[in-house]
């Protein structure tokens, strides 16, 4: 079972073009800013929008054709729908807003004791936590008993506590169901953590798929690289001759690179890439630069510092031995092979 899309559409902005496929028991994520045509490709697919052109097909059954003049009503189109705000209806309880649109006989019951729901069958929507709002919204669109599922913000109505064990349950849950699903996020570590495959859209078009580490490794504009967690310096590459890159940033410091590049570039250095030091450290580090240390953010075992333009990721017994405050001068230091160039527009 596949899900296949080809459509295009005039938007406000700009026209959406988007062709993908998603195998059985895959999840693709599409992940871009606000605008960028993510919502549209979920309702062209759940029927909730027509597109100008294209073709949508499940398992070889085809539920749009614009040539062909095929357009199955949504009631028709077994889709799994997971909204942004999780759409339940209050005046319902748990147990009625699972059943709101599921086909006769099907296991209702199962699904609440499946998502640890039984115990709030009678409960409204008003009782739920954060995290019970989510697993009903879940066992509405699993009711249906569909052929591909579409997930529209999962994560953003959680809390941060919350979301943390939300997301490996998540996880979890689009393993054992093996239908093809579509993710639409606007946060890349959780397209990371759930997604098979990434599609980076912007202004309604896939401008890079991939991995999550295919798009770290080689993210091929600053856009994707911003995206993907990395400090983006901007600046301008020449040859010099000795089988580096010279970039001369635009506030005058220099930077090496191993990758080739001329003109207008982006320098990407990714946080885990980038040490600290006192001072300058005698290693193979080429890319020396001192700062003053803006924000320091504690992330599990580890800490994130933000040294004027740049973000480095350190071990807390690090964060430790350095003994760093926000006000204090550092250094910031990595290698040339860690520094990516991107073009620049």
């Amino acid at each position: 079972m596949a899900l296949r899309i080809d459509f295009s559409h005039p938007l406000r902005a700009y026209d959406a073009r988007v062709e993908l496929t998603v195998e059985r028991g895959e999840t693709v994520a599409l992940v871009g800013p606000s605008g960028a045509g993510k919502t549209t490709t979920l309702r062209v697919v759940a029927g909730l929008m027509r597109p100008h052109r294209g073709v949508v097909t499940v398992d070889g059954t085809t539920w749009f054709d614009s040539a062909a003049g095929i357009d199955l009503p949504p009631e028709q189109r077994r889709v799994g729908y997971l909204f942004q705000e999780y759409a339940l209806f209050p005046h319902l309880d748990v147990s009625q807003n699972v059943r709101f649109g599921a086909p006769r006989g099907a296991p209702v019951a199962e699904l609440l004791e499946r998502f640890r729901i039984s115990a709030l069958a009678g409960a409204r929507v008003r009782e739920l936590s954060g995290g019970e709002r989510q697993r009903v919204a879940l066992a509405r669109a699993l009711a249906r008993r569909p052929e591909t599922l579409l997930l529209d913000e999962p994560l953003s109505a959680l809390d941060a506590h919350t979301k943390a064990s939300v997301r490996s349950e998540l996880h979890q849950l689009l393993r054992e169901l093996g239908l093809p699903t579509i993710l639409v996020t606007h946060d890349f570590e959780d397209a990371a953590a759930l997604a098979d495959r990434i599609g980076v859209l912007v202004d309604g078009c896939v401008v890079q798929e991939g991995t999550a580490a295919d798009l770290v490794s080689r993210p091929l504009d600053a856009f994707v690289a911003s995206l993907t967690g990395a400090s983006l310096l901007h600046g301008t590459a020449r040859a010099n001759g000795s089988g580096l890159t010279e970039v001369v940033l635009d506030d005058g410091r220099t930077a090496w690179s191993t990758h080739t590049a001329s003109g207008r570039v982006g320098l990407v250095i990714y946080p885990w890439e980038v040490t600290l030091g006192r001072e300058v450290t005698d290693d193979s580090s080429m890319n020396h630069f001192a700062g003053v240390v803006t924000s320091i953010v504690p992330v599990g075992n580890r800490a994130r510092v933000r040294v004027g333009d740049i973000v480095a990721e350190i071990a807390a017994v690090s964060l430790d031995r350095l003994g760093l405050r926000e006000g204090d001068t550092i250094v910031t230091s990595f290698k040339a092979t860690a520094a990516r160039l991107v073009p620049l527009a």
